[in-house]
């Protein structure tokens, strides 16, 4: 027996005939326009739920020129910083009407070319991208070989063009160290310093600049990996020193969590015997016995701000750069 054949699909004239409009109205309630009355546009929505109309985006895009997606390209999705920075970004294309397409570089310059073709491919209609470690002015001219508009968010490979989101890293730094101080602490380490690319660079010159400021001790740098793992024996060999550190500045929260079980190892409990600052405020920084102070960056709003950015740029191709630099917060809990 045959299946029987699918309805057809139903037509916005339909629509406008069963709410009691012309097709223009219709299609005005479609495009969230402001010039139909509210109680037209819920007469008009109802009327489309009755139906089952469904709008076929495809086509308007393609009117437009525009796919309605953007590209996300992450360099490490299994962090879950990134979560939270996804959530902003989807916020903000809900507005739009936009969807995401979420690529992973895993850290790769390599893979990072890939995937950025891939999305290409697909026709994306640009690009929010947080660089590889590696990553150099290449990839600012395979984008604009390619042609797709895009917002760096977080790390950037600066050299003026095209649009940044980022948190003013340092300034975190020095805050944290300025809290540290006020509390008694004088031989703050930093830990987890990574490979580097912009974000890491910042932290570094941070802790730098308010060691000077300050009037502290340097200390050596411990050494982080990109899988938020630090050199134990390094930091070892730190506290067998003549001047052991009294608090610890990680280079995120997930690096400062671990160092609790460090600490735990050689008999001491942070916030009592030992202070601790992370950076990110993620969920778990709350959640930790002790809860634990951090610097918050705000990867949601970032999120949020690249996305709109990017909606801006795709709108007005020909307007001038922008770089937004997020101001962080520094959250105190029980680890200080």
């Amino acid at each position: 027996m045959k299946k029987p054949a699918p309805p057809s699909a139903v037509s916005l004239l339909a629509v406008a005939k069963e709410a009691g409009v012309s097709r223009a109205t219709a299609s005005l309630v479609l495009r969230n326009s402001p010039l139909v009355a509210e109680p037209t546009r819920e007469r008009v929505k109802e009327a489309m739920e009755r139906l089952g109309y469904i709008y076929n985006r495809g086509a308007a895009n393609l009117r437009q020129n525009r796919t309605g997606t953007i590209g996300l390209v992450l360099s490490n999705i299994a962090n879950p910083f990134f979560s939270a920075l996804t959530a902003g970004v989807e916020q903000a294309n809900d507005m739009s009407e936009s969807i995401c397409l979420i690529a992973n570089t895993d850290e790769s310059p390599e893979k990072q070319s890939r995937q950025i073709r891939r999305l290409r491919e697909h026709n994306v209609d640009g690009l929010i991208i947080c660089p590889a470690i590696g990553s150099d002015h290449g990839l600012l001219d395979e984008l604009a070989r390619l042609g797709l508009p895009y917002v760096q968010v977080l790390r950037e490979i600066a050299d003026g063009r095209g649009d940044v989101v980022t948190a003013d890293y340092a300034s975190g730094i020095e805050q944290a160290m300025a809290h540290l101080v006020e509390t008694g602490r004088r031989r703050i380490v930093f830990i987890g310093s990574m490979e580097m690319h912009s974000a890491a660079l910042a932290r570094l010159n941070g802790y730098a600049t308010a060691l000077e400021r300050l009037g502290l001790k340097p200390m050596p740098v411990i050494a982080g990996t990109r899988d938020n793992r630090y050199d134990e024996e390094a930091l070892d060999r730190l506290f067998s020193s003549g001047d052991p550190p009294d608090a610890a500045i990680c280079y995120n929260d997930m690096i400062a969590l671990s160092l609790y079980h460090y600490l735990g190892r050689r008999g001491m409990v942070a916030g009592s015997d030992f202070a601790v600052i992370g950076m990110d405020d993620l969920p778990q920084a709350a959640a930790a016995f002790p809860s634990l102070t951090t610097i918050a960056t705000m990867p949601h709003r970032i999120g949020t701000v690249a996305a709109g950015l990017l909606q801006q740029r795709l709108a007005r191709p020909e307007r001038a750069s922008e770089r937004h630099v997020i101001t962080p917060e520094l959250i105190l809990r029980d680890s200080t």
